[in-house]
């Protein structure tokens, strides 16, 4: 039966089906029925009267075929049809005509079309005003059913029936005397609100009465003259129509007393008909980091959370077989899936050593259907709100035989749907409101905790543990893993690490706390689910927990307890479990890696924590277990890759290579439903999880990951030699993390000792075998281009030192593959390839290659006019690279490279460099960064050509304007950065150029008052870089400069942004370092501006610069000073240049300036001794 009629639709308001198109034979009843009406005219008379009720019974009664071979415009010109014959002053055939409208649209999944849809509601709500009340029930749901989808088409209908008078809002209130006609107009005004894609949706005034409607309706009491289920099905019917206006109205939450009216109804309604529990809510909750008042009664000792037993009666529960009713409206009989689960005696108390002892699967409940088609894909892995939670329920007493059970499980069955209607309704709330919002509510919902003596607070978690459906369960849990996902900053204040003994608890030990109760009631849960589908949602929970939980904060045996638990899972019988228990291993070694707990996790013997299940693992033999038939120097590579006194073997790694490669075991294959036909391996699904499980290894735990390098490689080669694209995707992934492991244990500020790393030539070997290998095919797998970008960034990955070991053919292959694919005509693979030429030109043995630079910068400027954003950001980023090379070989002994490269194309990449600059601020951060090099690298040769002239004064204008724009921060950065990389280069005029006073004023006014500290900071070291004082352009220029950074020193400390705090005294230090070279450098002229400057604010800079001297500098500049003799040493140099100045006669700032620094030194001197001895004292 259609959708329309069910209180419950699915949780994403689908729409019907759109009808098919009827098979040549269409259904001789309907067709029989049809003409016979169509027939008819319209009479008063009694006979004709009972000849439209005995064809109105004969076409309800109809056997109609799955989709009905009929069209959906024979049923609507039917009912029109029928309406015409039926006069409103005639209740008994209004009453029929109106079952038939419901009926029929349901059973044959029709959707009315607009023309006879106007006719249609014209007939129905006339109806309602005209005929007798007892006829309003049947008359609203054949409403329900012509409005169901079709909201868009009844615009002109919204005042009549949404209006303050409107049918639907008087039917709906609390005064209306009959339940049922006030569930059913709640039910309409619910299919009202359900969305159709496409199509205009009710306008935000109907929208507001609709929602307070539905909150009204559940925030009421039940009314003495309702019974239990249809009070269940009109809090599902309000439910619905919440979730409706949430999902397809796209309603925002926005008033506090809203949301927190909304989510207290939502408690209230999520634990309605739970055994055991009865719940207070106030009706509005308000956004606490405290628990919320929930006035629950207190807990019997045997009924408490922590056994992790559901209610349990002596009586087994058997299934109860649905049965098709020709109206079932909204009811729904609850599958055999979701009636009671009972446990074996004892899972109160599960042995958690020997999972044999519990009950089977078959005692339990059986899992539920991922969806229809039994597909197996990672976004489908047992969602519960994937199928329809509002689902057809019988009204047909007779499938409730059991006079003693029936009415107890079908009232039990109600209640489920309404738990899970009200998880439904605040799983798409979540994703209404905003993160940071929601988690003003996070007690209200996730548990804390207990205080001792006091009853477990109810939450998610409550019903995660206690429902009897195991699908209820499953929805509980799929709540909480969307309020956890994200919730990363959140959660990061948490901290426990030390034993807290104040007054009150602070906020971050109540999250703390809050953690540490997820984690114990989530294994709970997990030994105590028998269902799979609930065990899938129990586990794919526990792994958002731990991607977003600070271990790095908290006690250590967390993680360690969630490790050892999974363990078992990992070789389930379904699927689904086995790959969401792969995923909460990846999620383990990919938190906060590398972390202490998990290293020692991953050194456990192979075999610890497997023996608790059925599941064997592989047999460890030898290095080379899993191949059939290794080659032959696939023995000797692997055990070179082994380090000497390499400790036990990592099982997850060796798991996760047999998930891969090895043939499924026969234990679990016959659950394997997603596997291809006939295939060998395990399904498509495991083998991905585990590839990206490596990825994370390679990633967090290199070290554990090298010692498999070579049997790597050679998964690598099998899974990029596969069919799949998605499995060879995986495979090039995993190179580039291995690739990029490599390359982090060569930096030069790598902690690994040189014996601990993988030797050069192993590496070597490997890259050779991946060249040799299907790595170059991918690369030119031209149908798969995102394949191919992937190969792109693998290939990027090439330890440098090992590139330049590599055959001189594999070298050739590289730079030949990766220059032809920037010719790509998919943007993924040419930014892919621009990126990787930006890597490749740093190389060593590359840079100093001027034809090389030459091709790649030919190559990177063509992408730098590429339609794409992506493409120009990658190619501006190599440019930077490609400059920062230009830079590298202008300081090597050797000027052949600056007399080989060509002028011209130094022209070209100016151009391109300052029209990039002019672009987005992702191409923009890196286009100037490209400019200063440039311009830095300019040599005479080239200033002195009049052609050069007038680029370099673009070039310069583009990097003021870009110092002084409000774009982001790194922009900024970088343009300041790039400013004093111009005024590193001594050919350029700087001092005497029309542009000097210009760049000296954007720094100077950065310096001063951007609100970021960082690019403060660059812009004081910009303005300390020129070395010589005509650099500094006139006696005003100079003065202006100084008088800045003296503003810059005192407002070192104002700001708003408690970020930039942090920055205050490196901020302070670049100040000071700039002022002393500026005293360094100054000339008798410059001496009265000093001296005037001194007077006014000398305390202060005094004071500032005795900090600078007495500490350590947290500078955000490497080249700064850091010792102490290195700051000292700059104050005397300081002091002996100002000395040496030939003082005009009667100028007293000479001596002023002098005795200034002389007293600072002295101070210094003096107190030097004592510093330290307090430092000590600090340390102590």
């Amino acid at each position: 039966m259609a959708a329309v009629q069910v209180a419950g639709s699915p949780s994403c308001g689908q729409p019907r089906e759109a009808p098919r198109e009827p098979p040549p034979e269409q259904d001789n009843g309907f067709r029989r029925l049809s003409a016979r009406l169509r027939a008819l005219r319209p009479d008063d008379s009694s006979s004709a009267r009972t000849e439209i009720h005995l064809l109105f019974d004969q076409l309800i009664s109809e056997n109609y075929s799955e989709g009905g071979g009929v069209a959906a415009e024979d049923v609507s010109a039917l009912l029109v049809q029928a309406c015409r014959l039926v006069p409103l002053n005639q209740n008994h055939l209004v009453s029929k005509v109106s079952q038939l409208i419901h009926h029929l649209l349901n059973r044959l999944q029709v959707i009315v079309d607009e023309q006879n849809l106007d006719f249609l509601m014209g007939y129905t709500i006339s109806a309602i005003h005209q005929c007798s009340s007892w006829t309003h029930m049947e008359i609203l749901q054949a409403l329900a059913a012509l409005v169901y989808c079709n909201g868009s088409k009844c615009q002109k209908y919204l005042p009549d029936l949404l209006g303050k008078t409107g049918l639907l809002t008087t039917l709906i209130d609390l005064a209306q005397s009959d339940p049922e006609v006030r569930r059913a107009a709640v039910h309409c005004m619910a299919n009202l609100c359900l969305s159709v894609p496409g199509q205009p949706y009710l306008e935000e005034p109907y929208q507001n009465i609709c929602f307070q409607a539905f909150l009204t309706t559940l925030q009421s009491p039940k009314s003495s003259d309702m019974d239990d289920i249809t009070f269940c099905m009109l809090l599902q019917n309000a439910l619905k129509g919440i979730q409706s206006l949430l999902n397809g109205g796209k309603m925002k939450l926005t008033q506090t007393d809203e949301l927190g009216a909304l989510l207290a109804v939502l408690k209230k309604a999520m634990f309605h008909g739970l055994p055991g529990l009865n719940i207070e809510m106030p009706m509005v909750l308000y956004p606490t980091p405290l628990p919320q008042y929930d006035g629950r009664p207190p807990v019997k000792p045997q009924q408490s959370e922590s056994t992790a037993s559901r209610p349990t009666n002596k009586k087994k529960k058997y299934k109860i077989k649905p049965k098709k009713t020709p109206q079932g409206e909204e009811e729904e009989e609850e599958s055999s899936s979701e009636m009671e689960v009972v446990p074996c005696p004892g899972t109160s108390r599960v042995n958690m050593h020997d999972r044999n002892t519990r009950c089977s699967s078959s005692q339990g409940v059986q899992g539920l259907p991922v969806d229809g088609s039994g597909t197996l894909g990672k976004e489908r892995v047992s969602s519960p709100f994937t199928t329809s939670i509002w689902k057809r329920v019988s009204s047909s007493e007779s499938d409730y035989s059991d006079a003693e059970g029936g009415l107890q499980g079908k009232m039990r069955s109600y209640q489920a749907k309404v738990r899970q209607g009200a998880l439904a309704c605040f799983l798409s709330t979540i994703k209404s409101i905003e993160k940071k919002v929601l988690y003003g509510y996070w007690s209200a919902f996730v548990p804390d905790t207990p205080e001792l003596g006091s009853p477990q607070s109810v939450s998610l978690m409550t019903l995660a543990l206690k429902d009897p459906s195991p699908k209820t369960r499953a929805c509980a849990l799929q709540v909480l893993s969307a309020i956890l996902e994200g919730s990363k900053q959140f959660l990061s204040v948490a901290e426990d690490t030390s034993d807290h003994k104040r007054a009150f608890t602070p906020f971050s030990v109540m999250i703390a706390s809050s953690i540490r109760e997820l984690h114990r009631c989530l294994l709970l849960a997990l030994v105590a689910e028998s269902s799979s589908q609930t065990l899938t949602q129990i586990i794919k929970c526990l792994a958002n927990l731990v991607s977003n939980a600070p271990y790095n904060r908290l006690k250590l045996s967390l993680l360690t307890k969630v490790w050892n638990q999974i363990k078992p899972y990992i070789r389930h019988k379904d699927v689904n479990v086995r790959v969401s228990s792969l995923t909460l291993l990846g999620a383990i070694v990919s938190t906060h890696a590398p972390l202490p707990e998990v290293q020692l996790l991953l050194q456990q013997p192979c075999s610890s924590g497997l023996s608790s299940s059925n599941s064997a693992t592989p047999h460890l033999s030898p290095a080379d277990w899993w191949k059939k038939a290794p080659a032959g120097s696939s023995v000797e590579e692997t055990s070179v890759s082994s380090p000497k006194g390499s400790l036990e073997p990592c099982w997850l790694i060796r798991l996760c290579i047999s998930t891969v490669v090895l043939p499924k075991e026969d234990c679990y294959s016959g659950g394997d439903t997603g596997s291809a036909a006939g295939s060998t391996f395990e399904p498509s699904p495991m083998r991905l999880e585990a590839l990206q499980v490596l990825a994370h290894l390679a990633r967090g735990y290199f070290s554990v990951a090298q010692v498999y390098l070579m049997e790597l490689g050679e998964v690598i080669c099998k899974c990029m030699g596969e069919a799949d694209p998605s499995i060879q995707l995986h495979g090039a992934k995993l190179l580039e993390e291995l690739g990029t492991g490599l390359i982090q244990q060569y930096k030069p500020d790598s902690t690994i000792a040189p014996e601990q790393r993988v030797p050069v030539f192993l590496v070597v070997m490997f890259w050779t075998v991946m060249l040799k290998g299907p790595l170059p095919r991918a690369l030119q797998s031209s149908e798969h281009p995102t394949l191919q970008a992937s190969a792109c960034d693998a290939l990027s990955s090439i330890l440098p030192e090992a590139f330049s070991s590599l055959p001189n053919d594999r070298q050739i292959l590289c730079i030949t593959m990766l220059l032809g694919l920037n010719d790509s005509k998919n943007r993924l693979v040419k930014a892919a390839t621009s990126r990787a030429l930006g890597v490749y030109v740093l190389f060593p043995c590359l840079r100093q290659d001027v034809i090389f630079v030459a091709d790649t910068a030919n190559a990177i400027l063509m992408s730098l006019q590429d339609k794409s954003l992506n493409v120009r950001a990658k190619a501006a980023w190599s440019l930077g690279n490609l400059t920062d090379t230009l830079i590298v070989n202008m300081e090597t002994p050797d000027p052949s490279f600056q007399e080989e490269f060509s002028g011209l194309l130094l022209l070209k990449m100016l151009r391109s460099a300052i029209e990039a600059s002019k672009d987005k601020d992702k191409v923009k951060s890196n286009a100037v960064r490209a400019l200063g090099n440039l311009l830095h690298f300019l040599q005479p040769s080239h200033i002195e050509k009049p052609i050069f002239a007038e680029i370099i004064e673009e070039s310069i204008q583009a990097l003021i304007s870009t110092v002084l724009i409000e774009a982001a921060m790194k922009v900024r950065w970088n343009a300041c950065y790039a400013m004093g990389n111009v005024f590193k280069n001594p050919a350029l005029p700087l001092g005497t150029a029309p542009w000097t006073s210009q760049a000296y004023h954007a720094l100077t006014s950065v310096v001063t008052s951007c609100k970021n500290f960082k690019v403060r900071i660059r812009s004081a070291t910009a303005l300390s870089i020129p070395s010589k004082r005509e650099q500094y352009g006139s006696v005003e220029q100079y003065a202006q400069i100084w008088n800045a950074l003296v503003t810059a020193l005192q407002k070192s400390e104002d700001t708003t942004d408690f970020l930039e705090f942090k920055y205050c005294a490196s901020l302070r230090t670049q100040i000071c370092q700039a002022l002393i070279h500026l005293l360094s450098l100054a000339s008798a002229s410059d001496l009265p501006c000093i001296k005037d400057t001194l007077e006014l604010n000398g305390d202060m800079i005094r004071s500032y610069l005795l900090q600078f001297l007495k500490s350590g500098t947290e500078g955000d500049d490497p080249g700064a000073a850091h010792s102490p003799q290195e700051r000292d040493q700059m104050v005397k140099m300081a002091l002996k240049h100002i000395s040496s100045i030939q003082a005009l006669t009667g100028d007293t700032a000479r001596g002023v300036i002098m005795d200034f620094l002389e007293n600072i030194l002295t101070i210094y001197f003096d107190t030097s001794g004592s510093q330290v001895t307090l430092l000590e004292l600090s340390d102590r």
